[in-house]
């Protein structure tokens, strides 16, 4: 199975996503600091992988301060855990792990500062095998909707990279692969940062999965010509009315789906669901720099005075999915995830 975090003895180790395709290439952490840039930088990236990585940096913390009481350590976690929030805004999941961490540290405060470092990995080490368990019960849930010779269509990446392995949307066609069930996969390419070729591709690769790589603007032309039965995306939040942001673009291809006849499906972690946001207007929505517009592959593709507008992430109403898969079963509209 793809690992894309791992921990090796006194380090974080991450493979880099920004090397993708061409490099298969690990990079090592011991520092909380450049864990917050490996996220802010996408060397990992997806909500449930940046949630790993941030109780791993929380981690690296807990070794990196000088304390000598407990409280002197917590404040140390404190401001760890302020640098990691701060570098993607939308992700619900990298707050969830880093709130779960804290919430560890402050019940386990009693213990020597050597134990409490112990705790804190061994709490970090339960997120990620919790994800992969998670994701496989999620997959499995999600592959009893997959009908026969099913031809899917997958938006961004959302597979083992985005996740600490197994992964949710790439989970349900892993799983459905699995029961050979999958004729097709259409990945869209997901400009501008191409998280689907360059990622989401070589999961299909890897895996063995029959594909085929389209243009984000030929996804309705592949639904119109019926060669599209169902949709499967992951997702970064869910409000609690079941609205949901993912990918730019992902909302384009909802609408393309209701429009064509299609169940379009967001598959993710329970851990996702924002119980807090009533609905996707209050989701906070990161826009990344303007170069990633303007440049594609390395190169110019629009002068460098154009303004751009670069939201990484849209939101689809709650009533485009036909039902939103976690490990906990699926839920459908109107969703109620109590």
């Amino acid at each position: 199975m793809i690992a894309p975090i791992r921990w090796d003895g006194d380090r974080l180790l991450l493979l880099d996503q920004t090397a993708l395709p061409s490099e298969e290439r690990t990079r090592e952490y011991t520092r909380w600091q450049d864990v917050a840039e490996a996220i802010r930088s996408l060397v990992v990236r997806g909500a449930p992988a940046i949630g790993c990585a941030a109780a791993f940096g929380l981690t690296l913390a807990a070794r990196q301060s000088s304390a000598r009481d407990a409280d002197g350590f917590l404040s140390d976690l404190e401001d760890a855990a302020k640098g990691l929030a701060a570098t993607r805004p939308t992700a619900v999941n990298l707050f969830w792990a880093l709130d779960r961490m804290r919430t560890v540290a402050r019940a386990e405060r009693g213990l020597s500062l050597a134990d409490l470092r112990q705790r804190l990995l061994a709490e970090a080490q339960a997120i990620l095998e919790e994800d992969v368990a998670g994701n496989r019960a999620l997959g499995a849930h999600g592959a009893s909707l997959v009908p026969e010779h099913a031809r899917i269509l997958t938006h961004c990446n959302a597979g083992a990279l985005a996740t600490a392995g197994y992964g949710t949307a790439v989970g349900v066609i892993r799983a459905a692969h699995e029961r050979g069930r999958v004729a097709m996969v259409w990945v869209d390419e997901t400009r501008p940062v191409m998280q689907g070729s360059r990622l989401t591709a070589w999961e299909m690769v890897k895996e063995g999965i029959p594909h085929r790589l389209i243009s984000d603007v030929a996804a309705g032309f592949v639904m119109k010509r019926g060669e599209v039965d169902l949709v499967v995306t992951g997702a970064d939040r869910i409000a609690a009315n079941g609205d949901t942001a993912n990918k730019i673009g992902t909302y384009s291809v909802a609408v393309l789906a209701r429009h064509h006849g299609i169940p379009f499906y967001v598959a993710a972690p329970f851990s996702t669901i924002d119980a807090s946001i009533p609905s996707g207007a209050a989701i906070p929505i990161e826009e990344r720099d303007g170069n990633e517009v303007r440049r594609t592959g390395g190169r110019q593709t629009a002068p460098a005075e154009t303004p751009v507008y670069n939201p990484a992430f849209d939101v689809t109403p709650a009533e485009l999915i036909a039902g939103i898969i976690t490990e906990r079963g699926v839920f459908r509209f109107p969703y109620d995830f109590r």
